[in-house]
This record gives C-alpha cells, structure tokens and sequence, in this order.
C-alpha cells in the first residue's frame, strides 16, 4: 500500500521547482532550495587583504570557514544599505560551501516549470546568460532564476577552496 501523505502536504513533482525568493535592491530572484544548505543573519565578516570586489571575506559557522561574496557585485546590481533584513544564503557549490549577501529573502514557493521562460536577452544580456535559469512567472511578478553553480568561474573556485582551506588552518 502506498505511504500517505498528512492533509495539505503537496508532494514535489517533476514539474515544478521549489525557490527560495530573495532581493537585491528592488529586483526579486530565485534559486533552487536543494542548492541552499541555509540562510543566516548577517554576522561578523572578516575582511580578506587585497581580495577582489565580489569577495566579502571569510565567516566562521559552526567551526567550518566559509566564504561569503557580495553577490550584488558579481552582478553588476546595486543592493540596499546593509539592515536587518540582510540575510547571507549559505550554498554548495560543487565541492566549496559558499556565503551570498542578499538584501533579503522573503519566502520559499513551488512554481510549476511550466511557468518558466527563457530569460529575454535584455536581461542576459544585461546580468550575464551564464548565471540565468530563466524566468519565472507568479500572478504579477516575475522573478529572475538563478544558478548559483554557475555565479563562479572555476579559477574563482579554486581560489575559495584554497582560501577556505588556508583559514582553517590559521584557525
């Protein structure tokens, strides 16, 4: 007999895509829940000497160094000022546990497939195709759905990893 499921639960098909939806400065976006291991409150982030601009710095969560990047600036976008809204969305990212800053994230919703559309080529052209899933329409709102597996170019990878791995060590 088939195992049932609690009243009001929805199982995840096939066809839809559960989305953590967050902000940066009056633009919403998406990403894959399965990539998000967790969102935090920003905490105290220490600075990286003559790192690149994206590069926030490093947090300690748990004991484990992770990484955390601005990802308003790996964008191109302009974010809001920093406030208690601020979230840092922890993800993995191919064999690296990575922080983004975001101005926030506001809720997790399922969306069919069937309401994802290729992204426009003013927005890819204007963000980047590299990082865009597509598009994603909700009533009256669209979100811009990203991949997160793709924000990082390899040698951007290596060097986290290496980061990761040198501060822990100092740790």
């Amino acid at each position: 007999m088939p195992e049932q499921q609690p009243p009001g639960e929805k199982t995840i098909s096939g066809d839809e895509l559960q989305l953590v939806v967050f902000k940066i400065g009056s633009e919403e976006f998406g990403v894959e829940i399965m990539n998000v291991q967790e969102i935090i409150r920003m905490i105290n982030i220490t600075k990286i000497p003559q790192a690149s601009s994206h590069l926030r710095g490093i947090i300690n969560l748990r004991g484990k160094i992770i990484v955390v990047i601005n990802l308003d600036v790996v964008m191109g976008m302009k974010s809001r000022e920093q406030d208690d809204n601020t979230r840092i969305i922890v993800v993995d990212i191919g064999e690296n546990i990575v922080g983004f800053i975001v101005d926030s994230v506001s809720e997790v919703i399922r969306l069919p497939k069937n309401n994802v559309e290729p992204a426009p080529g003013v927005i890819a052209n204007k963000i980047g195709t590299e990082y865009i899933h597509g598009v994603g329409k909700i009533k009256d709102r669209l979100l811009i759905l990203l991949d997160l597996n793709r924000m990082l170019s390899v040698n951007e990878l290596q060097n986290l990893n290496s980061i990761s791995s040198e501060a822990a060590t100092v740790a």
